[in-house]
């Protein structure tokens, strides 16, 4: 049974992506957000759009954190060294949990186009060195809420007793909501979440403010709601109350899109390292001498994949 809806979420700040432009890995760059100040995110790190053709992102590693990345146009075609291989579509979501240690690779099938989401969602303490593991959500078992005028798939959590395909290591929701013209919709979000709403496509009132394409508002999480029947936090999930998020596409002839993420904050240290996330440097020199002596596994020396779906 879901907690009763007693708060409705506010915006705390609002930022516009940032467009940087073409590198040697891919055709253009925007960084939607990045950790300059990670307790200001917590659990969330990093939200990069890339436009790739070639020659994409060749053979790295990765520790500590999981990458969720979502398609949006083109095919991305995946690999890692734990022999996992495939190619998602527009619409489709690989969540990666690197965990102890992963080699993997993301390219633009046959080198066309792949236009991408990744985001960076930290792993706690405890579990920065778990299992390493794929998870592919595919759009022909992707979990959809229906309601007039709104399509929603449901990533991760449960939304309007919808549960998302996602397994996860925290307690975190994640959807990507497509609202008609003038549509609009009541998300609801744990009191204990931080939660980031990027809209991707349109323009949007969320949670009372107007935000356009390439703009991101924050949430941080809601106190002092208890549960109305007990007065107390549950004491088995530690979750207060349920708030909601309004969202409503503004555009009388427009339709709009948006991801909203959200996660209860692990409040740790956090050390950064290229492509490691960990608690402390010392972790971060440990990561770079494991994965340098060969702990990460080899570099795979696979094909390219024969895609046709």
């Amino acid at each position: 049974m879901n907690a009763p809806l007693t708060g409705q979420r506010t915006l705390t700040r609002i930022a516009d992506k940032q467009r940087l432009g073409p590198d040697a890995q891919v055709d253009d760059k925007a960084l939607v957000f990045v950790p300059s100040d990670p307790a200001l995110t917590d659990p969330f790190l990093v939200l990069v759009e890339d436009w790739f053709s070639t020659p994409g992102f060749e053979w790295h590693p990765h520790r500590g954190l999981e990458t969720v990345t979502t398609v949006i146009d083109g095919v991305l075609e995946h690999g890692d060294n734990l022999g996992h291989a495939g190619a998602l579509e527009p619409g489709e979501v690989q969540w990666m949990t690197a965990g102890r240690g992963i080699i993997h690779r993301e390219l633009a099938y046959r080198d066309e186009h792949a236009h991408v989401l990744q985001m960076w969602l930290n792993l706690p303490a405890r579990k920065k060195l778990t299992a390493s593991r794929y998870q592919d959500l595919t759009n022909a078992g992707m979990p959809r809420l229906r309601a007039p005028g709104v399509t929603i798939d449901v990533h991760a959590g449960t939304v309007g007793g919808v549960e998302g395909a996602a397994e996860t290591h925290h307690p975190v929701q994640g959807v990507i909501a497509t609202l008609d013209p003038e549509a609009s919709y009541e998300l609801e979000v744990p009191a204990e979440h931080r939660l980031f709403a990027y809209v991707m496509t349109g323009r949007l009132l969320i949670g009372g403010q107007e935000l356009r394409a390439g703009q991101t508002g924050w949430s941080d999480p809601v106190t002092g709601l208890p549960d109305p029947a007990s007065g107390l936090p549950d004491p088995v999930t530690g979750r207060t109350a349920a708030t909601s998020l309004q969202l409503a596409a503004v555009d009388p002839e427009e339709p709009a899109r948006v991801m909203v993420y959200s996660g209860t904050p692990l409040r740790e240290p956090v050390a950064l390292g290229g492509p490691f996330v960990m608690n402390t440097e010392g972790e971060i020199g440990k990561a770079f001498a494991d994965f340098q002596a060969g702990a990460f596994g080899p570099v795979p020396r696979q094909a390219r994949l024969a895609y046709d779906r």
